[in-house]
């Protein structure tokens, strides 16, 4: 029931040895121009294929999941099957019972997933799990040490009890979490194993919004995301007057990240004592960009190099993959009393927006 959409051989190495496949799903009801049910599979963290009941495609994300579904034709089309049928029925059928269970006549409500494993490739371990939530709260989760159904609302309770009755539903769980997922999850490092000993040096520009505005040392296209950028005076790294960017992924399984240094306080005749350090893992040359001024990218003046509406349109469209991710499970962070409807909204919106991405941007 479980291996569903997509699967992926490109992996992204967070740590040297610690991997995992993660299934995300969402069904909702009674939201216009948005398909009942969604899913999507990463590995290590990078989105690498989506699927919904309205294009019924399963779209790969990475080039090499189109490989591999031309290698295994026959594989695809089991995917399809379980995403178009097998898990659509089975969440809508859910859905319903949780109306009742809720007391719930209509509306839009939204049942979500997640499960996959991680595994420890120096010491072998594996970890399982599997989460449903609905309307942006936890709901229930799976026990693997005592094979049971956890309820995390009193209203789950009765599920918990048919789901735990059903032996088949419960062995298969287990034998997915245990053993189907990891094997997956190993074919995949093994065939992605020489895209992951690539490296790939990113293109780093200096960007400016406004002439107050803080400086942006932005690289983009780098692999692994073990890297660091920081900005240094006079040789020594600087921590006053800087602020680090997270490393976020792009859509073609590269990184990103930036670092913003506020010059408001800077003299011009200074700005040459500054620069912008990038530092890629197992890379010995670092990519080192003086502080110039004839350098950055700004937007204002006749001869903008940067426009904000091209710059929005990029990052969105690189970002899409992981928002669509981060939007199926942010109940998890719901946890400062915002009403769920909201969640619920935000969900929604990032799921029309990837669902009208076109498909050659992938």
């Amino acid at each position: 029931m479980e291996k569903l959409l997509l699967l992926l051989l490109l992996c992204r190495v967070s740590s040297p040895v610690k991997h995992s496949l993660r299934y995300f799903f969402a069904g909702s009801t009674e939201v216009h121009n948005v398909p009942e049910f969604v899913g999507a599979a990463e590995v290590d963290g990078i989105v690498m294929g989506y699927c919904d009941t309205d294009r019924k495609i399963v779209e790969p994300k990475q080039e090499l999941v189109k490989i591999f579904f031309e290698m295994d034709p026959d594989q695809l089309e089991w995917y399809n099957g379980e995403c178009f049928e097998n898990q659509p029925n089975f969440f809508k059928a859910t859905i319903y019972t949780l109306m009742q269970l809720f007391n719930q006549s209509g509306g839009v409500h939204v049942l979500q997933r997640m499960d996959g494993c991680e595994w420890d490739d120096e010491t072998g371990e594996i970890h399982g799990f599997m989460l449903y939530g609905y309307d942006g709260e936890d709901l229930l989760s799976f026990d693997l040490k005592k094979l049971t159904w956890i309820p995390l609302k009193p209203e789950a309770v009765p599920i918990k009890r048919r789901w735990d009755a059903e032996t088949t539903r419960t062995t298969y769980v287990e034998v997915f979490l245990t053993r189907l997922c990891p094997e997956w999850l190993k074919k995949y490092v093994a065939f992605g194993k020489s895209l992951l000993e690539r490296t790939e040096r990113p293109s780093v520009s200096l960007l400016q919004k406004t002439p107050s505005s803080p400086v942006s040392c932005h690289a983009s296209g780098f692999y692994p995301d073990r890297a660091t950028l920081i900005w240094r005076k006079d040789g020594e790294e600087l921590h006053e007057d800087v602020e680090l960017g997270e490393i976020l992924p792009n859509h073609d399984g590269t990184f990103q990240t930036s670092a913003d240094l506020n010059v408001s306080s800077v003299p011009p005749e200074d700005w040459r004592r500054y620069d912008c350090v990038f530092h890629l893992s197992g890379v010995e040359d670092n990519i080192v960009t003086k502080l110039d001024e004839a350098e950055i990218r700004t937007n204002w003046g006749s001869s903008s190099k940067f426009a904000v509406g091209a710059g929005v349109g990029v990052v969105a469209g690189l970002l899409l993959p992981t928002l669509f991710v981060a939007g199926l499970f942010i109940w998890r962070r719901n946890n400062n009393g915002e009403p769920v409807i909201i969640i619920i909204i935000i969900i929604m919106i990032i799921i029309i927006v990837i669902i009208i991405r076109p498909t050659s941007s992938s």
